[in-house]
């Protein structure tokens, strides 16, 4: 099987923009397909990706698998500033969806950890090392002093629940909106 490797997004690369946002798709329902939920794709696409490849560019790594993206770690080293950037972000999503979503970013939970981070790979890269090392990827691009990272899971995405922990994350909590896994760095 291929070596999976890692590389900087590209926002000068249309393709790069393609395969993050269709991946977003492809494990937008708990980790699996979510192609044809959903009328219009952006409703995923313009809340856990096309937001992060716009406005902090510099943070997206790719997983590939000779040319083709096979997953991705997006996100923000500073959720609160994010928030405020993300409601004003043109969309698909109207204005009062954006400022919606943009509150639900600020989990008080994880208010001691700024950074956050949105991780997505296909079926085929799971299990070899690209989700541990998509990570690891993101936290050494956080600016230097980052107290830490948190994220949001599917409670219905068992595979991620179990995944986080061996990763470093601890669970901060747990509700029908989603599980909270934090790290703290240092």
């Amino acid at each position: 099987m291929p070596e999976i490797a890692l590389r900087p997004f590209d926002p000068a690369l249309a393709g790069d923009r393609a395969a993050v946002l269709e991946i977003c798709v492809r494990t937008g329902d708990a980790g699996r397909d979510a192609s044809g939920l959903h009328p219009d794709a952006r409703v995923l696409t313009d809340r856990y990706a096309t937001p992060y490849l716009d406005l902090e560019p510099e943070l997206a790594v790719l997983a590939t698998v000779g040319d083709e993206v096979v997953g991705y770690v997006l996100g923000t080293a500073d959720t609160e500033r994010f928030a405020e950037r993300f409601a004003a972000h043109p969309s698909s999503l109207a204005p009062l969806e954006r400022r919606e979503h943009a509150g639900r970013l600020l989990i008080a939970e994880a208010a001691d950890l700024p950074a956050h981070l949105h991780i997505d790979l296909l079926p085929a890269a799971q299990g070899r090392g690209a989700g541990r090392a998509l990570i690891e990827a993101f936290v050494a691009a956080l600016p230097a002093g980052t107290a830490g990272v948190h994220l949001v899971v599917d409670p219905a995405n068992a595979g991620a629940q179990a995944f986080y922990p061996r990763a470093g994350f601890r669970e901060l909590r747990r509700s029908s909106d989603g599980v909270v896994y934090g790290r703290l760095f240092g």
